[in-house]
């Protein structure tokens, strides 16, 4: 059974705000690098995992490091098998 972890996109205002409340949520390690490659690197080791992205449009419609951090997510729900993403507005 895959865990689910919902994400409000409206706690991810900037950069800094965006890595702290992933890195909370995801239960990364201290050593998360904190940008889009560790972002990428730690959700394609996650086992069974269900991401829900509610209010993504905070992300699609904000500054260009949200887009980012979307295509960084979808990315790498591409490429790991065990994760699963929902993107809802």
């Amino acid at each position: 059974m895959k865990k689910a972890i919902a994400l409000d996109c409206r706690e991810m205002k900037d950069r800094d705000s965006l890595h702290t409340y992933l890195a909370q949520m995801l239960e990364f390690p201290a050593w998360y690098g904190r940008n889009l490659d560790a972002l990428f690197d730690l959700l394609t080791e996650l086992g069974p995992t269900r991401l829900v992205l509610d209010h993504a449009c905070v992300l699609e419609e904000g500054e260009p490091y949200g887009r980012a951090v979307l295509e960084t997510l979808r990315d790498a729900a591409d490429s790991n098998p065990h994760l699963e993403l929902t993107v809802l507005d």
